[in-house]
């Protein structure tokens, strides 16, 4: 089965993509992994997005796409693949149909703005040995002080609010249009994101038996 997972930043779809690809036993393919795994081969790709990241822009959406175009020609692929993060825009949704992939199912995890920006807000990361925590679902045992090695908590960039906010902006203008491009194709199927991860899983699971 060839699945695409679709939904806003810190709403939680790459948690349900693992799920599914841990049940499925197919690969996970996220954006930003096969990136920078084409870097690391010194692939004719990953060598062109190289040039871009190194001058600071973003890689353009035809090297994107060589990229999942040579990750999805790869063996494991063979039973089929999940997609997070790709496309993220209706050119990339156009591209990857032109390219002949047929995909079976579109699952978008629907979380209103609010609660993912309450979400992602809440989390901390030690700085010393990378551990997470949330201020309301997982607080430390002494506040600001990691459980586990003692450093200090500190908020990521990418989770202060006005982060966030700009993330969801960007999602709801760029990426939320696909909602439509696959429902008409009749393959997208809305996952209401739930408060325990379990509960959504077995959302999620339902959607890709309808």
């Amino acid at each position: 089965m060839n699945i695409i997972f679709l939904g806003a930043p810190g709403a939680g779809k790459g948690t349900q993509a693992e799920k599914v690809s841990e049940k499925l036993s197919i690969p996970t393919i996220s954006t930003g992994n096969i990136i920078r795994e084409a870097l690391k081969n010194g692939t004719a790709m990953g060598l062109k997005a190289k040039e871009y990241i190194e001058a600071g822009k973003l890689v353009p959406d035809e090297v994107v796409i060589g990229i999942i175009k040579d990750r999805l020609a790869a063996d494991d692929c063979k039973n089929g693949f999940i997609l997070d993060g790709f496309p993220r825009t209706i050119p990339q949704a156009e591209a990857l149909d032109a390219m002949g992939i047929v995909i079976d199912k579109v699952i978008d995890i629907e979380v209103a703005d609010e609660a993912i920006a309450n979400r992602m807000s809440g989390r901390r990361v030690c700085s010393a040995c990378g551990a997470s925590y949330h201020l309301e679902y997982k607080k430390p045992a002494v506040e600001g002080v990691c459980n586990l090695c003692g450093g200090e908590l500190v908020q990521r960039k990418d989770d202060a609010p006005e982060t966030v906010l700009e993330r969801l902006k960007i999602y709801h203008s760029e990426t939320e249009p696909l909602k439509d491009y696959y429902s008409r194709t009749g393959k997208l199927k809305i996952v209401e994101g739930q408060e325990e991860v379990a509960d959504t899983t077995a959302l999620t699971f339902k959607a890709l038996e309808d």
